[in-house]
């Protein structure tokens, strides 16, 4: 099986500020695939999605211009203005640059949105329909306050891949699991919906344990089952809890009382299904981490 890191990022500050790292001292620098290779070839994973970090018309050319250039790289969940009229044409002329063919998703800061029933909005219902009749998937990046509309918006469009980022950004550190549980039952009962097991070290307490997660993923192993979870280490962010071999080391003891079968939808199949990525041209780690280009 094709073991996939269905979430990472990479950026370089002197192409490009990342202003939300501004906070965060242990972030706040470059980081290259150069980096993050070996970290995969340790721990067996065969090809990523690398995923947009920042709402900036030039940085998805330069990550599908990465993925051309590094066949580790499977896909890219770029980014653009889903509220402009012409989503169709952008989206058009990022499949015709360098490395187009990666583009498998769409994403938005929704995050930072201060409207709570932003993805609720016509202009962007109508941007998010353009990202399916592309093909594309959609990756939401949502506070908790915002999964009603996240609710919403899956719902309003059912042929609309949709891929819940970090599992919504539950309260893990308070163990909170309500009302999260319950806006996790409401997506998960829309076929259109997956989840990514990603993001959750970095929303427990300081000295996390697998025992702290462990409610919340159980949650999402009920309510949507292996063949809609992948998981993705949202590297270089997880470290600030977590070094990559612990992110994944603690997501497979998360999952460990599934199948064999079912842990492979977990670390590959799923995120293929759902990204549409192709494994045929699959090239170890470590020799794609030597391939010129590893950088923004």
């Amino acid at each position: 099986m094709t073991r996939i890191d269905a979430h990472h990022h990479v950026w370089d500050l002197s192409v490009r500020d990342q202003p939300w790292t501004a906070e965060l001292p242990l972030l706040r620098r470059s980081f290259d695939l150069d980096e993050l290779t070996p970290e995969l070839a340790q721990a067996g994973i065969d090809r990523t999605v690398l995923v947009q970090t920042i709402v900036d018309d030039a940085e998805t050319p330069e990550l599908l211009a990465l993925a051309a250039a590094n066949s580790v790289i499977a896909g890219v969940v770029g980014w653009v203005d889903l509220e402009s009229t012409d989503v169709a044409d952008a989206l058009a002329a990022l499949r015709a640059r360098p490395g187009g063919a990666a583009l498998v998703g769409i994403r938005h800061q929704v995050q930072g949105e201060p409207n709570p029933a932003w993805l609720e909005q016509p202009d962007v219902l109508r941007g998010l329909a353009a990202v399916g009749d592309a093909g594309l998937a959609y990756d939401l990046l949502v506070t908790a306050d915002q999964l009603p509309a996240a609710i919403t918006a899956a719902r309003s469009l059912p042929d609309v891949r949709f891929v819940l980022d970090h599992a919504g950004n539950p309260d893990i550190a308070h163990g909170q699991l309500d009302p999260w549980r319950s806006h996790i039952a409401a997506l998960a009962s829309l076929p259109n919906v997956a989840v990514k097991l990603s993001g959750l070290t970095t929303r427990a307490s300081h000295q996390w344990t697998v025992a702290e997660l462990k409610p919340f993923v159980d949650v999402l192993l009920n309510s949507f089952g292996t063949s809609r979870i992948m998981f993705g280490s949202d590297w270089p962010v997880s470290l600030l809890a977590a070094s990559y071999a612990d992110t994944i080391a603690a997501a497979a003891q998360l999952v460990e009382g599934v199948s064999s079968a079912e842990r492979d939808e977990v670390f590959g199949s799923t995120a293929a299904a759902w990204y549409g990525l192709s494994t045929d041209d699959a090239t170890d780690a470590g020799e794609a981490g030597a391939q010129p280009g590893n950088g923004p």
